[in-house]
């Protein structure tokens, strides 16, 4: 079941990300001291839960107990936060890297003590996409979630630690591992279930009112649809790993699960593909549209020009000017008492005949005869 949340205010796809410097050793990083963090805890185990937020970087040790889980969720990235964090659960300073330069595709990595699963949180803030790395690292009996910013989807995994509720306070940090990338998962459907909505409003402008702005609607659809097929390709490969046994901390019994997000994923897949191809056929539509409107103003230009195509040969004609007192050849209609109007009545005469012409055959805008098509 799909589960939403506030919109996150967040940079957009193209937003830059932090990297390691040329030539830097592995595990270097910069990170700026006293930036803005939020730290929340929670420590639970079958009989009861625990949870506060650590006033800073100091309240981030010891807290781990035998027997029960300790969940940290970090919103920001501020150095002394990150560096207790790796001292205190003896993170890796490879995995560390991966979890502050917010560049990293989905992906799991192995490291002595713990994993390191690195997902994308994509999103629409005022219409635009968003992505954002969450790093969760599994340890025994500890799981650590980094966050660019504040806002996420996994309330519903909170309330179900406070409440007691599943399987998720009698299990281990692998259990809770795989229910926050459920619910990382279960928020992809809201977000495109909206983008589907979007695309078949602008199918039906386009056929509609073909408005001027309609191609610029469908460019920012399909970077829309290249954000989210970033962020949520990769990230099947990942889970599909964890759910195939091939990372020894998550067991038996969080691999049944695990295949289930793997069938959410693929289905979320699935209709992504659909939708790219969906705005690709809107291209196609639009410039046939574009197409079918021009042919049509020809087409209007086209009859007006054939009507006066033997009205202009009669004036020119008739423009000439030959003298009829030096020949009899020369123009005796310019001599007759009734010659002008009786030009006049031809071209109207002609004219008429040339649009119900067009007229019975269809050609001209809007005019069909009952009953059926030109002859």
């Amino acid at each position: 079941m799909a589960r939403r949340h506030p919109k996150r205010k967040g940079h957009a796809a193209r937003a830059k990300h932090s990297h390691s410097k040329p030539g830097a050793p592995p595990g270097a990083y910069e990170l700026p001291e006293g930036g803005e963090v939020t730290v929340n805890a929670i420590r639970y185990d079958a009989a009861g839960f625990e949870e506060w937020s650590p006033a800073d970087a100091t309240g981030i040790s010891d807290l781990r107990r035998p027997g029960k889980t300790v969940w940290l969720d970090v919103c920001g990235l501020e150095r002394r936060t990150i560096e207790a964090l790796a001292g205190s659960f003896g993170l890796h300073p490879l995995a560390v890297e991966d979890a502050v330069h917010t560049h990293q595709r989905a992906k799991v990595e192995s490291y002595p003590g713990h994993e390191l699963i690195v997902a994308r949180m994509v999103g629409l803030s005022d219409g635009e996409p968003t992505s954002e790395q969450l790093s969760v690292f599994v340890g025994p009996g500890f799981v650590i979630t980094i966050q660019e910013r504040a806002g996420d989807p996994f309330e519903s995994v909170r309330e179900r630690i406070r409440q007691g509720r599943g399987l998720i306070r009698g299990a281990g940090a692998d259990y809770l591992a795989y229910a926050l990338l459920d619910a990382t998962v279960d928020h992809y459907f809201p977000l495109l279930e909206e983008l589907g909505d979007r695309i078949e409003e602008v199918e039906e402008d386009i056929a509609t009112t073909q408005s001027d702005g309609n191609l610029q609607r469908i460019q920012h659809l399909r970077r829309t649809l290249i954000t989210f097929r970033r962020a949520i390709w990769p990230l099947r490969d990942a889970v599909q790993s964890l759910a195939r046994g091939e990372v020894a901390l998550f067991v038996d019994d969080t691999r049944v699960f695990l295949r289930d997000t793997l069938d959410h994923l693929l289905r979320i897949v699935d209709l992504l593909e659909s939708y790219r191809d969906m705005a690709g056929g809107l291209m196609d539509l639009h410039l046939s549209m574009v197409s079918t409107k021009m042919n049509q103003v020809m087409q209007v230009l086209t009859v007006i020009s054939t009507i006066f195509i033997p009205l202009t040969f009669i004036a020119g004609v008739y423009g000439m000017n030959f003298d009829p007192s030096a020949s009899p050849y020369n123009m005796p209609e310019l001599g007759w008492r009734l010659g002008y109007p009786a030009v006049m009545v031809l071209m109207a005469v002609i004219g008429a005949l040339l649009f119900w012409f067009f007229w019975r055959r269809g050609w001209i805008i809007g005019q069909r005869p009952k009953g059926g098509q030109g002859d």
